[in-house]
């Protein structure tokens, strides 16, 4: 197996790793957040769920631009929903704003649950397709697992902690973005473009 594919799938996965951190991440915030902003049991429930909205309109939506754009591309542009919900939500001075930075970070985790496995799954050659595209599934229960322990490090970081809780998301964000510049389109979405020679490579 190329050393250059087990690259770009490692690089794809952590959208999943992303996944799993953004929708774990809340866990460990919960109860500073909702002594921060007051929230209601009923208030306390939509600010938890409301990445979930997100999180469906994201995978709705993602195919369009996956394959109009690529999905390279398009998942540069995830990274930065995810860089832009985590350093949001760590921010927010509201209960609206940090329901908004939520929404926005679902978004990524719904479009990265759709696109990540299927560049993996188009840049794998058949033999290693199954292999490869499991990648994704451990990477969520690696980002879940990162974020309970990110959660425990910064637990004792003061009042704001429930902020350094989010903007740890930052780093994995960052890191998805900038790797992204790295690999290569997918060879499937250039054949499907007319771009044949392109896609040998």
């Amino acid at each position: 197996m190329k050393k250059k594919l087990i690259l770009y799938t490692l690089v794809a996965a952590l959208g999943g790793l992303l996944f799993g951190f953004d929708t774990a991440v809340i866990n460990g915030a919960i109860p500073f957040f909702s002594d921060y902003f007051g929230l209601t049991d009923a208030m306390k429930g939509w600010a938890v769920s409301s990445a979930l909205i997100g999180c469906i309109a994201g995978a709705l939506v993602i195919g369009w631009p996956g394959d109009k754009y690529g999905r390279r591309a398009t998942l540069k542009v995830l990274a930065l929903l995810f860089l832009i919900s985590a350093i949001g939500s760590g921010m927010a001075h509201s209960l609206t704003e940090f329901v908004i930075y939520r929404l926005i970070g679902g978004i990524a985790v719904g479009g990265a649950s759709v696109l990540s496995p299927m560049y993996i799954s188009e840049i794998a050659p058949a033999k290693y397709r199954g292999r490869l595209t499991i990648t994704f599934q451990l990477a969520i229960v690696v980002g879940i697992l990162t974020a309970f322990f990110s959660d425990y490090l910064l637990i004792n970081t003061g009042v704001n902690n429930w902020r350094w809780m989010f903007i740890s998301e930052a780093l994995p964000s960052l890191a998805f973005l900038i790797l992204l510049f790295t690999v290569s389109k997918s060879p499937r979405w250039l054949i499907k473009n007319g771009e044949i020679e392109k896609a040998r490579l």
